[in-house]
Formats: structure tokens, sequence, C-alpha cells
């Protein structure tokens, strides 16, 4: 095999190690009967198939049936300009290479942060060598190097009007993409699970880990939320299909602001 997929987080490898570093870390896991590993034929031959999905106009969600790794939804941003694929799976076959051309092909891929590297360098490949945008301050989680990763920091445009920033937190180099012209031109944010949608869909999380329970400060908290504040936008997607669909810029504002008071103690009196 070219390279090799960890069958907990679906990150590809070049080649087998003893423990996945991503599951290892603090915010993720290893299972308790160990490593293991699996390769995109193996997960063929189990019947696995990539499913598309209509956002919104212009946004198109993927995920895999059953869910490779994680388990996250990818998002295909389209626009005149070329497309975008955000938050790659770790999982890819023939139909979706064939699908996404349909749709106009893609122009960079960029993965939120490590746990969503999925087996971005293989979408690259098979989708004509396109870019693979990696976070400099995360590079060193990157398991299979490729001359089509490309390493960023600070603010980056992979097209105009997309623009994708790093205001940490869960990762150093945690990212959220920001849509101009999404949710009919009032501005959509990717946020992966730098900001966390919440399933009562007017509130989001800020944490270390989610599997763990690490939570962040409120300092830190509020300087993810208040890089946000440059952007205009009005609907937030994270990656597991969940999404704020109004009033995000206000949801994410006082959600860090209740997170802050609850870790400074205000609420003691409540617990």
């Amino acid at each position: 095999m070219s390279f090799w997929i960890c069958a907990t987080c679906a990150v590809e490898h070049s080649g087998k190690v003893e423990v996945c570093a991503i599951c290892a870390d603090e915010r993720q896991w290893v299972p308790a009967d160990g490593q293991r590993w699996t390769t995109l034929d193996e997960l063929a031959g189990r019947g696995y198939e990539v499913r598309f999905k209509d956002v919104e106009p212009g946004l198109v969600g993927m995920t895999s049936e059953p869910g490779a790794g994680i388990g996250q939804q990818s998002m295909l941003v389209t626009t005149s300009e070329g497309n975008l694929l955000w938050d790659p799976i770790g999982y890819l076959d023939d139909a979706a290479v064939r699908r996404i051309g349909e749709l106009g092909g893609v122009a960079a891929i960029i993965a939120s942060h490590p746990h969503m590297y999925g087996v971005q360098v293989e979408w690259s490949h098979r989708l004509g060598d396109v870019p693979v945008y990696v976070s400099e301050a995360d590079a060193e989680w990157v398991a299979r190097q490729d001359a089509v990763i490309r390493t960023w920091s600070g603010t980056l445009e992979p097209l105009p009007g997309i623009t994708v920033i790093q205001p940490g937190g869960h990762f150093p180099g945690s990212a959220v993409a920001h849509w101009a012209e999404g949710a009919e031109g009032k501005g959509v944010i990717l946020a992966g699970d730098t900001i966390f949608a919440n399933p009562d869909r007017t509130s989001v999380s800020f944490m270390r880990s989610y599997p763990n329970r690490i939570p962040l400060s409120g300092a830190v908290v509020d300087r993810v939320a208040k890089a946000l504040d440059v952007f205009s936008y009005d609907r937030l997607y994270g990656n597991f299909g969940a999404s704020i669909p109004e009033d995000a810029r206000g949801v994410v504002r006082r959600s860090a602001d209740r997170h802050a008071a609850w870790v400074r103690g205000d609420f003691d009196h409540l617990t």
C-alpha cells in the first residue's frame, strides 16, 4: 500500500506506526484493543460509499456511509471562481471523484485542524494534485508528507470571496473559513469544531478536547470569538452536520461570554 489509514480517526499515514500520534494525543483516544489500520480498498470492500447532500445553494455536504473514523461531514463550497473542499473525509472512491468533477472540481483543500485531515493528500491526487493547505502551527501532525501540501499562517484567501483565519483554541492552528456569499449573501462560517455548533442550534461550544472533555480558558475562548468579529455572517456550520441557522455572529459572542462566566465561577451557586 502507498499509504495507510488510522481506523479510529481516518487520517492517512505514509506507513504504519506503533500508534497514530493524533489518536495518542490527549484530545483524541486510542481504542481499548489498540491501534488499528485500514486501507481504501478494505473500506470499499466493506461497502463504504461517499454520499452528497445539498446544504444550501453553493454548498454541498459530503459524508461516508458508514462513517470513516471520526465521521465528519466535509463541505464543498462551489463558486464561479472555483471550489473549496473543507475538512476532507477519510474515504473516497471513483464515484465521488466523478461527482466532484461534475460540480466543477476543486481548486483547494483545507482541513480546519489535524483531526480533519482525513485522506487529504489522496483527495488532492485524485482531483488533479490541487494544493492542500495546512496550518503551519499544526504541520507537525501531517503523517503523509507530499508535494501538494502547502503551509500557511495568519490569513489565507484560497478563492475570491473565501477567507480562512486561525483563531486557534482546539489546536494552535485551528481554522475557520468565511464564505461571503453564503446564507443568501449574509455570510457563512465553516467552523469545523474550532467552534462547535450545539444541538440546540442557539449556542456553540469551545473545547480543547471534545471526547475527553478538556476545556479552554475564558481568555482563549474570548480570543477565538473576537477573531471572527472581522466578518459579517449569519450562519455557521460545524463539521458533523449541526448548524447555527441564523444570528450566528450573536450566538458566538453570547456563547463565549457564557463559557467565560462559568469557568470564572460566576454560576458556582447553581452547582
